[in-house]
């Protein structure tokens, strides 16, 4: 499997292509990818249109560079469908965590096994090629070229995929948002975070002030007061409610937030080091 993207769903993506095409076509689908052959593509609901520049070849007559025509069309998801995905993807925290923020969980496939279907294509019933060159096979060189761009593109926007397969990222935030642990999760992130005040100093300074200004604010009468306070502690203190979504923090910053300049997902890292946190201590914390 070629290694162009550095997502996992990216690498799902391209099995689709990869198992069938030829090594060599997929070897110049790559330059063409790489190489700016494709002058424009555009990503349209389900369909992905492009202008690939071929090759001049005068052995067969091909003195002016060509300009082909291609296009993927990908297999939507009826409504129905999706509305019974939705449903199952709501029920997981961390997919929906995920999705919110703009990001796809690996277990994304659960939600639609189920169904019967899959969200990545994963065979060729899912998607179809048409490019207008003479090429014989199909996928050709042209469109080999244009499934890497949309591969990468996708690897920068991966709810895109979910627009390929049938239902825009506006209906999709809308139906997740409904759901219970939606609207919590939704609040949270669109929490405004408190903006960061700058301190005077390093540390506390203190304040002078006179005597009299000190004897006409003091609070302060008694030792007594002084010690145990004017108001007395309540007798029962309230638990804490727990979040309705853990790590919040963690998960709000994605897979591939700017700080992490790693091939691997962030969220997959912190869940691994909390889980080596825990197994390791589990004697203190228990």
């Amino acid at each position: 499997m070629s290694k162009t993207t550095r997502t996992w769903w990216g690498q799902t993506f391209l099995t689709a292509l990869e198992q069938f095409t030829d090594s060599g076509r997929l070897s110049r689908g790559r330059s063409y990818a790489n190489g700016r052959k494709v002058q424009h593509f555009e990503i349209n609901s389900e369909q992905v249109t492009a202008q690939v520049r071929g090759s001049v070849n005068p052995y067969y007559g091909v003195y002016e560079e060509p300009l082909y025509t291609t296009t993927l069309e990908f297999q939507p998801i009826s409504r129905a469908k999706w509305t019974a995905a939705i449903a199952l993807m709501a029920t997981k925290v961390s997919t929906l965590s995920q999705l919110l923020i703009g990001e796809i969980p690996d277990n994304i496939e659960a939600s639609f096994a189920p169904l019967g279907i899959s969200l990545l294509p994963h065979q060729k019933g899912d998607f179809s090629s048409h490019c207008t060159c003479p090429d014989w096979s199909n996928p050709c060189k042209h469109v080999a070229g244009l499934y890497y761009l949309v591969a990468a593109e996708l690897d920068r926007d991966p709810i895109k995929l979910f627009e390929l397969r049938g239902l825009s990222r506006e209906d999709l935030h809308a139906e997740l948002s409904k759901t219970p642990l939606g609207t919590a999760l939704s609040a949270e992130l669109a929490a405004e975070p408190k903006p960061i005040e700058p301190a005077e100093s390093l540390y506390t300074r203190p304040q002078l002030i006179s005597a009299e200004i000190f004897a006409q604010t003091a609070t302060v009468k008694t030792l007594k007061t002084f010690w145990q306070g004017a108001t007395p502690l309540p007798t029962e203190v309230e638990d804490p409610q727990p979040s309705q979504v853990s790590a919040i923090l963690i998960k709000k910053q994605g897979d591939f937030p700017a700080f992490w300049d790693r091939d691997n997902s962030f969220i997959e890292a912190m869940e691994e080091f909390y889980t080596r946190v825990r197994t390791k201590n589990s004697d203190i914390l228990s």
